[in-house]
């Protein structure tokens, strides 16, 4: 660490959100075989959203093999970005212009959804609309990032270009550029997640803990998960929401899996002003990003790796919040963070920055969803959405655009 930085009880591998208050969901154990509308595979971020939207108008069971939030949901730092990961200039080259442009829109249009949500279901979870600051890096530096704000704004998206000397009398950064963009947001994605599974509950929703699903198999009529519990789960459709913990039978070219590194400061952080209403990142491999939660604590991530395993190296997980650290010092000299929690998580890479959503090849009746990079919990609404039109029979006009 910095010489500013404490590290005295340190609370390393553990998640923030793990004491984050009001995580209690109704659990049962699987005791008999059930037969339902809709079974959910996972009890993360995504299964809750999915759970919520499906039980309105099904039957819901959702099935995790462990309790509820425990996966990479609580790993999560809830930077709650339409920003993908890929700059919209960069994904343009690789789908074309015209589907690279429907991304950047659908993303943007899911993060205003999840704040309706969010207000409608008086959802206590410390949402939070922000502006997000996006800086050069060594990946991407001034003058791709003011050909990126221009192509956003094109096309209606709110991102604006900032010299050098902008940005240094705003924000008191060194950098050689950045865009400000309005539109993201921020949240403890534990109480989202658990708030809710909690109204999909009370809608009649089966949350099933812990059940692993051992086989799947479908037919014309629907699909039987077969369980550890020695009972089995009849369904009409079937939704595997698992995270980075992709399915057997279930497809995924062009994705890894890849480990990330996380801290936050003790509460009432002193920071600048500004900070509390931006998300920032920068443009650089492996990135720094940082925001602030409710309570004014700091969470600084990053130092990504191209390996699954990594994350579970508790000599690293020190040394990434060192090296976290003297970035963060680096950029914002003097901030003097006192370190509370250092955690480390996993998350699934593509290709093209835009997840796995769709119909699971060869199995009737069953769709997987899988919230590639970054951009998890705003791909997860945008889940939520195409599979519960296709589910009632539609077709969402944004559906082929997450297909592998």
């Amino acid at each position: 660490m910095t010489g500013a930085t404490k590290t005295r009880d340190l609370r390393t591998g553990r998640p923030l959100w793990t004491d984050s208050p009001g995580l209690g969901v109704p659990v049962r154990p699987l005791t008999r075989s059930l037969s339902v509308d809709i079974a959910i595979v996972g009890a993360g971020i995504s299964g809750a959203l999915m759970a919520h939207e499906l039980s309105q108008d099904h039957s819901v069971a959702v099935l995790d093999r462990r309790p509820p939030l425990t996966g990479s949901t609580m790993a999560s730092t809830a930077l709650l970005q339409w920003e993908i990961d890929l700059p919209l200039t960069t994904l343009a080259k690789q789908i074309g212009a015209a589907k690279a442009r429907r991304a950047y829109i659908r993303s943007r249009r899911a993060v205003d959804d999840l704040a309706q949500l969010v207000a409608r279901e008086r959802i206590s979870c410390q949402f939070k609309t922000k502006s997000s600051l996006y800086l050069a890096g060594d990946d991407h530096g001034h003058r791709a990032l003011e050909a990126e704000a221009e192509a956003r704004a094109a096309i209606g998206l709110d991102s604006r270009y900032l010299g050098p000397a902008e940005l240094r009398d705003r924000f008191g950064i060194e950098r050689t550029g950045a865009i400000v963009s309005t539109g993201s947001a921020s949240s403890d994605p534990a109480r989202l997640a658990a708030g809710l599974l909690r109204r999909a509950h009370a809608r009649g929703a089966r949350i099933l803990s812990p059940v692993e699903v051992t086989q799947a198999a479908s037919d014309p009529d629907g699909v039987t998960l077969l369980t550890d519990a020695g009972h089995a789960v009849r369904a009409r459709s079937v939704v595997f929401c698992c995270g980075y913990e992709f399915p057997k039978a279930v497809p995924t070219p062009g994705a890894r899996i890849l480990s990330t590194w996380a801290m936050a400061s003790k509460p009432r952080q002193p920071c600048p002003a500004w900070l509390r209403d931006m998300l920032v990142w920068e443009a650089s491999d492996p990135y720094l990003y940082l925001r602030m939660t409710g309570d004014g604590r700091l969470i600084v991530g990053g130092e990504d790796e191209d390996s699954a395993d990594a994350l579970q190296d508790r000599e690293k997980l020190k040394r990434k919040c060192s090296t976290l650290a003297a970035k963060l010092e680096a950029l914002i000299p003097g901030v003097g963070f006192e370190m509370d929690y250092g955690w480390a998580g996993a998350f699934g890479s593509s290709a093209t920055g835009l997840p796995n959503i769709g119909p699971v090849e060869a199995m009737d009746h069953t769709w997987a969803v899988m919230g590639f990079g970054g951009n998890g919990i705003t791909y997860s609404v945008i889940a939520s959405q195409i599979v519960a039109t296709e589910v009632r029979g539609g077709r969402d006009p944004d559906a082929d655009l997450y297909r592998p």
